[in-house]
């Protein structure tokens, strides 16, 4: 591959709904670029983008894929991501990396759910984007009705054409580029005069376009005012300007199996995606704000935005530079470890395909191999100067599973297998729940969970069962409360003598505490240790249902001891069974994790969320508006919520979306709680 300035790169991610054909396009460019000389499908596992076992399994993009293309001087990484919303800290990667968004849309569905949702986060980061009504030739496809769908439902007027298509369907034949008024014909693009029956749609359309043009900027505007005429170099100079400051969104169209459109495609991604020195990235030194622009010349800082773990290579850490360069056997520092390391293995990556790689100039990305304390996020630097580009905001996940591995063997390699699956994807997490004795497995909806449990068997060789995981409840007092208890054990040979007396206090909000109030030596100091050691043992497995308690006070005020047979094993056993009687004098109560639950639904399913959280003991806290959605905010018991990303999918049809933060811990109603005590008491019974 040519060497390439930074200013001759663009970085694109394709977004948009799951199935829209944005890894066909992907695949048509290469095709169409000569790089492949035939083009793979995504139904036979056979694209270069879908390489991963589990995509050519499920017959969809799970992971981003990087795909440089070389176009009239210009090189193009395009960032495939997954349209599948479970997978959607792939796309929060992608877009990390890269300046601008092409979203791929249906010429028959138009504008969808997965559309909504890229368009959003694009717009969130103040990232330019274009869209590219795919699969013209389809029946019934409507490109008028896709774009009208667009602004409707993105409530974003500045959504214009920048092509029209000649026919639809099987009578889809090429398409009219509107700021030089011709046609393109044909897979080859060949040019040619605009067809008559559509040359008065062109000019009305094109009217459009030379206004968004001249809006961009303010000389253009004076002069269109004026009644001058603009050139074909102030048109597409207004339009660049629009397009970088998110004014005007591009609409282009074509058919990636039929191949055309694709290098009118191409020239606008060239000439209307800002380049990477067109944009700055905000970073910090020495905990000081700044802004990077991606110069050569500037100082060293790219950022890693993907990890693969590959059972040969070893770990693979994808780099987006933004500023600076890099380049083979230099020393390079994570700025997170502060650890500088010589830089052995630097690749270009195609799909799954790495090819060596001298340099990596700033805006380019590459990969890194076999450092392995990389992990995502973390920015690499010369040890001089140590940079941070700050890294992007990963959502919190929404499903979870309790994980067990399936045979002794398994066991031991569980803990790394889920190290390396998280490692992999941001949002995936995994944690030991002490209060469940679980192992969790968490992520952003059941297939993303299934796709982490399937690649832990296949990559890294570990079989696990999985079940819905228990809420971790506690266990507290709501009163005080005394108790005694006399533990007296004589079967010949040395006997065992304790007598505690101890009242239990709620402390809410103070963990635990441990007193005494014996005096003139009742129970020997010595021993205080021993029942402080009884109290803590029933703490970890409960009193009522076998969950840790928390927030109370014991104090022991009284007892007695035995000359010969007091020992510390006697003053254990007293020390558990007295705190046991006391806590279920002192009224003991469960409680339950609270969640904040933010919920962002179209205004149509608003009353449908709304008396849902109603049956969830959910407690509604407050709405708002954003841009032609609602969001619900509300406070809602873990327990109501585990599966509550399927429920949202089929209660909205799946245009909604949520978030969740754990708030507090608060009672669980009696009639709950009774259930729960239940539960666990035929456990125990069982075990």
């Amino acid at each position: 591959m040519a060497k390439y300035k930074t200013e001759q790169i663009r970085n694109v991610a394709l977004l948009g709904h799951g199935g829209a054909g944005k890894t066909t396009l992907t695949e048509a460019l290469l095709h169409r670029t000569g790089v492949i000389n035939r083009m793979g499908r995504v139904e036979d596992g056979s694209t270069v983008s879908d390489w991963d076992a589990e995509e050519h399994r499920r017959g969809i993009s799970i992971n981003l894929s990087v795909i440089p293309i070389e176009f009239d001087n210009t090189k193009l990484n395009l960032i495939d991501t997954p349209g599948y919303q479970d997978f959607v800290g792939e796309v929060i990667s992608g877009l990390y990396a890269a300046e601008a968004g092409l979203v791929v849309v249906d010429a028959v569905s138009g504008c969808q759910v997965g559309t909504e949702l890229a368009y959003d986060r694009l717009r969130d980061l103040e990232k330019p984007r274009i869209v590219f009504v795919n699969r013209m030739d389809r029946e019934n496809a409507n490109f008028s009705n896709a774009v009208q769908s667009l602004r409707t439902t993105l409530n974003d007027e500045k959504i214009v054409p920048f092509q029209i298509p000649i026919g639809s369907a099987d009578a889809f034949k090429g398409i009219v580029g509107l700021i030089e008024m011709k046609a393109y014909m044909g897979p080859e693009g060949k040019e040619a005069p605009i067809p008559d029956e559509f040359l008065a749609e062109a000019e009305a359309a094109r009217v459009a376009l030379i206004e968004a043009a001249a809006e961009a900027d303010d000389e253009l505007i004076m002069k269109y005012l004026d009644g001058e005429e603009l050139t074909l170099d102030e048109v597409r100079h207004g339009l660049h300007v629009g397009v970088k400051n998110c004014a005007i969104t591009p609409v282009y169209c074509g058919t990636a199996t039929g191949g055309i459109g694709l290098d009118r495609l191409m020239q606008a991604l060239r000439r209307y995606v800002p380049a990477p020195n067109e944009r700055s990235v905000p970073a910090s030194k020495n905990g000081a704000e700044l802004q990077l622009s991606s110069e050569v010349d500037g100082p060293v800082a790219g950022a890693v935005f993907k990890t693969i773990i590959d059972r040969y290579v070893g770990r693979m850490s994808y780099v987006r530079m933004f500023s600076g360069k890099i380049s083979k056997d230099m020393q390079i520092t994570n700025a997170r470890t502060g650890k500088s390391a010589r830089l052995a293995n630097l690749f270009t990556v195609r799909g799954k395909e790495l090819q060596n790689l001298d340099e990596l100039v700033a805006g380019d990305i590459g990969v890194i191999t076999k450092m392995d304390d990389l992990q995502t996020g973390d920015t690499l630097c010369t040890a001089d100067q140590i940079l941070s580009v700050t890294p992007p905001h990963y959502p919190q996940p929404l499903y979870s599973v309790a994980v067990s591995p399936v045979t002794q063997a398994d066991s031991s390699k569980m803990g790394p297998a889920l190290a390396s699956v998280t490692e992999e994807d941001p949002t995936l997490r995994y944690q030991n729940i002490t209060a469940t004795k679980q192992t969790v497995l968490q992520g952003m909806g059941e297939t993303h969970v299934d796709v982490a449990v399937h690649r832990m068997s296949q990559k890294f060789g570990t079989n696990v069962e999985t079940a819905p995981p228990k809420v971790p409840y506690q266990e507290t007092i709501t009163k005080s409360a005394s108790a005694q208890y006399r533990h007296k054990k004589q079967s010949g040979g040395a006997g065992q003598f304790a007598e505690v007396h101890m009242r239990v206090e709620p402390l809410p909000g103070g963990g635990y505490e441990f007193a005494s109030e014996v005096f003139g030596g009742a129970i020997s100091s010595s021993f205080f240790p021993s029942i402080e050691k009884g109290i803590k043992a029933v703490m970890d497995n409960g009193v009522i249902a076998g969950y840790p308690v928390v927030d109370v006070k014991a104090i022991v005020y009284d007892g007695k001891e035995h000359p010969v047979d007091s020992k510390d094993i006697a003053f254990q056993t007293a020390g558990r069974e007295v705190f046991k009687l006391a806590f279920k004098a002192a009224n003991p109560v469960l409680l339950e994790p609270i969640y904040i639950v933010e919920v962002t639904v179209p205004d149509e399913y608003m009353g449908d969320v709304m008396s849902d959280f109603n049956t969830r003991r959910g407690r509604v806290l407050g709405m708002e508006q954003k841009n032609n959605r609602t969001v619900v905010r509300a406070s809602v018991p873990l327990a109501e919520i585990m599966r509550y990303s399927t429920d949202l999918r089929s209660m909205t049809q799946g245009r909604g979306v949520y978030t969740i933060e754990f708030d507090h811990y608060e009672p669980v109603p009696s009639h709950v709680a009774a259930e729960v005590i239940a539960q666990h008491k035929e456990e125990a019974s069982e075990e």
